[in-house]
């Protein structure tokens, strides 16, 4: 499987813009910038993108190794913070709320520390991945 998204800049880094477009169209002609990049200007920009990314794959992970474990999950509810510093990612940190009827405190957290290391996108990433997991 392979899946793709395509990236047109125009400008200079700071004054130009660009967009992006996802294979699926989820993403068409969306716009980014150095101002939605780097302040608070209108648009998406690529560290959104992977907190987007890691968040869904962790969540998606979490329910495969809970189904493994013989667990549904009412609800999953994940949201990644991406840390960009001096031109670099240097953290994603993952903050979980689950909500699994029967599960214990131990099993969800070996269940939430599997998908933590073993989704795709933390294996992608080559930075510190932190998680924050609470069982409701």
């Amino acid at each position: 499987m392979k899946r793709s998204a395509t990236a047109v800049w125009n400008g200079s880094g700071k004054e130009g813009k660009g967009i992006l477009s996802t294979q699926s169209g989820v993403l068409e002609k969306t716009q980014y910038s150095f101002g939605s990049r780097f302040e608070s200007g209108i648009g998406t920009n690529p560290e959104e993108l992977i907190a987007a990314a890691h968040a869904g794959c962790f969540s998606m992970k979490l329910s495969f190794v809970l189904q493994e474990a013989g667990f549904t999950a009412d609800e999953i509810y994940t949201n990644c913070v991406i840390t960009f510093e001096n031109g670099a990612i240097v953290s994603s940190h993952l903050e979980l709320k689950a909500t699994i009827p029967r599960i214990s405190k131990e099993k969800f957290d070996a269940a939430a520390a599997d998908a933590k290391t073993n989704c795709p996108i933390s294996k992608l990433l080559n930075t510190d991945i932190t998680l924050d997991a609470t069982l409701a």
